[in-house]
């Protein structure tokens, strides 16, 4: 899943350069917002190009030209090069598949670290989010979710958030399988601060992406709108933990738009963290309880098939109605005359005789002289 080297060096001696396109696209990402539908409508209408021109010779919207003076895309990818960086925009080998589902709210390009390749670590992967204030069981489930599913060879997406997202990278990290952390800003800036050594780790053995440029802030409309990247990146969105108001519930719903599986693991009644989740699971949404049955969502049709628990085994499983009333008079130790076992299940002597003939069969009742119990093997009935 190594991606291949940056398409760019900032070392111009040796005669790399940066073609138009990718340096209009990188200014576009400054320009506008994440989620500027004009902006995207102008770029697939005209190329990237054509549409900067346009900006720069004042025929744009007035927000773009606002930000003219701060946007210099050769600076930042200079910056994303000193941190072994490179971006990713539409026609290259590496771009992931899944983006283009964005349609008109698809980003001009994704600004990558890390040796993972999208294009291939995309293709069977799963976003696992959840609340930022989640439960030791939220937790736990995240990691062995995360865990499962690397073991499986799925990557595990999402935000790299406290809770919930740091549990699903964790576990990820733990099976040694890949995995992609979204931010809401520059990819050289880890966020939260509190995860600067578990974002330095992904970017060591998995790959960090944003669609905003190096330097940019993580503002609350830019966390809005990452969660459309980290549904678009996956096959499939898992909600482990959520409350009444969420962002992991905004993933689920992006999606869903996009006709991408929904998940949730069903937790406590009690809990408030449970809300999100079972409002999914009334909605329509798939429960999921292990990797397993998440694995399900991720991969080609019957490629991860889920095997059911097994029901545990019960010495009276099978029995026919009247065998099992006399099996239940059956005392466990002192034999009792059959006479009394049909007094006691409420049936006819001829009907007793049979079932006692068929329970001693399957070694579950013993003759003692005239007298019935239940055979030894049959006390480990529950």
């Amino acid at each position: 899943m190594t991606a291949t080297s940056g398409p760019w060096s900032a070392d111009s001696s040796q005669g790399n350069h940066l073609d138009d396109e990718r340096v209009a696209r990188a200014a576009w990402s400054r320009l506008a917002e994440p989620g500027d539908v004009a902006a995207r409508e102008l770029v697939a209408a005209e190329g990237a190009v054509v549409a900067l021109a346009r900006v720069r010779a004042g025929r744009g919207e007035r927000r773009w030209q606002a930000r003219l003076p701060e946007t210099d895309a050769e600076r930042d990818l200079r910056t994303l090069h000193r941190f072994d960086g490179r971006l990713v925009i539409p026609g290259d080998p590496e771009w992931p598949d899944g983006v283009d589902l964005l349609g008109s709210e698809a980003p001009f390009c994704l600004w990558v670290r890390g040796p993972l390749s999208l294009a291939v670590a995309t293709a069977r992967a799963v976003a696992i989010v959840g609340a930022r204030a989640s439960t030791p069981y939220g937790d736990r489930v995240a990691t062995d979710l995360a865990d499962g599913s690397a073991e499986r060879g799925i990557t595990v997406v999402s935000g790299a958030a406290y809770g919930i997202d740091g549990a699903a990278h964790r576990g990820a990290l733990a099976a040694g399988g890949p995995t992609i952390a979204v931010l809401a800003g520059g990819v050289e800036r880890p966020y939260p601060r509190g995860h600067e050594e578990l974002i330095d780790r992904i970017v060591q053995e998995g790959a960090v992406v944003s669609e905003v440029p190096p330097g940019s802030s993580p503002t609350r409309w830019r966390f809005i709108e990452r969660n459309r990247l980290i549904a678009a990146l996956s096959r499939a969105t898992v909600v482990v933990e959520a409350a009444h108001r969420s962002g992991a519930m905004g993933t689920a719903a992006r999606a869903d738009k996009l006709s991408l599986p929904v998940a949730a693991v069903p937790g406590p009644v009690t809990s408030a963290l449970s809300y999100g989740c079972h409002r999914l699971l009334r909605g329509g949404a798939i429960c999921v309880t292990s990797a397993a049955e998440l694995a399900e969502l991720c991969g080609r049709i019957g490629e991860y098939v889920a095997d059911e628990l097994p029901i545990p085994f019960a010495v009276h499983d099978g029995l026919e109605p009247g065998d099992l009333r006399v099996f239940d008079a059956l005392p466990l130790r002192k034999g009792v005359e059959p006479a009394t076992l049909g007094k006691s299940a409420g049936l006819e002597p001829e009907t007793v005789a049979a079932a006692l003939g068929r329970l001693e069969l399957r070694r579950l009742a013993v003759r003692d002289g005239s007298t019935w119990r239940r055979a030894p093997q049959s006390v480990r009935d529950p």
